[in-house]
């Protein structure tokens, strides 16, 4: 797998590049704890998202896996949570999927890790559009992604707490149209050359309609503009709408993960 630097191409291994964008997505949505287990971590957030909510095997182990998967079900479970695992081709130790099929966790969210060079990126801007780019987190922005996304008001001040954590260098984008309505709006997090896109979301009365691209390219130019080299996402592998979308800009698959939950 290659990303681009500013020295020409790099090329990482597939594990060690499942690692970088594990962490740096780690850290563009942090969780409001995080436990640490023989190099398991455990991610819990009061059960707002699975990815906030679960187990991350991403580094080498010692102790028995039995014994580990003990201890991460009784963390879970004295908070009342479901005990939940985001697996990738590279976690430790190797066999943990089996090992969870074999303990009846469920397999859920086949997910796709996409990767762009920016200098490879196609970008697109309307200029019947306007965009309003936050630095930081502004009630404009999060009133509008809970109002799009449907965010339950129990959940709102969860949200808040943990994008209101995040370390690295955020953009919080809206889009308006011409009648001044919300269409879409999305963040962009920036860390070590790698702008990742989280919560990409339009308004369902203008779906289809170019709005998407339209956003994902001025956060890929906020970006580049402060530095960035490469462009990561995630996105649910059978949403065939997105999928498109990000092929069409120039995205590719890098791997993927799942989650196995014992409910």
């Amino acid at each position: 797998m290659k990303y681009e630097d500013k020295q020409g191409v790099c090329i990482l291994k597939n594990e060690m590049l499942i690692q970088k964008i594990e962490e740096l997505s780690m850290n563009a949505f942090p969780s409001l704890e995080t436990d640490h287990v023989d190099g398991w971590l455990l991610r819990i957030s009061n059960g707002y998202s699975k990815r906030t909510n679960s187990i991350n095997p991403l580094y080498e182990s010692n102790k028995e896996t039995s014994e580990k998967m003990e201890k991460a079900e009784h963390v879970y479970r004295k908070k009342n949570l479901p005990v939940i695992y985001k697996l990738t081709s590279h976690v430790f130790p190797e066999n943990l999927d089996n090992i969870l099929a074999q303990a009846n966790y469920s397999f859920e969210s086949l997910t796709s890790v996409q990767l762009l060079p920016l200098n490879e990126a196609t970008l697109t801007f309307s200029p019947s559009s306007s965009f309003v780019i936050y630095n930081s987190l502004e009630d404009k922005w999060f009133d509008s992604f809970c109002e799009l996304n449907r965010v339950r008001e129990t959940d709102q001040p969860i949200l808040k707490k943990m994008l209101e954590n995040i370390v690295p260098q955020v953009c919080y984008v809206i889009l308006f149209n011409d009648k001044d309505e919300v269409i879409a709006c999305g963040m962009g997090v920036l860390e070590d050359g790698f702008i990742g896109l989280f919560d990409i979301v339009t308004n369902s009365n203008y779906r289809n309609k170019g709005y998407g691209m339209q956003l994902i390219s001025a956060i890929l130019e906020w970006g580049k503009t402060n530095g960035a080299k490469n462009a990561y996402l995630q996105v649910v592998s059978d949403n065939i709408p997105a999928l498109n979308l990000y092929a069409k800009m120039g995205f590719k698959e890098a791997y993927q993960y799942w989650y196995r939950i014992k409910k």
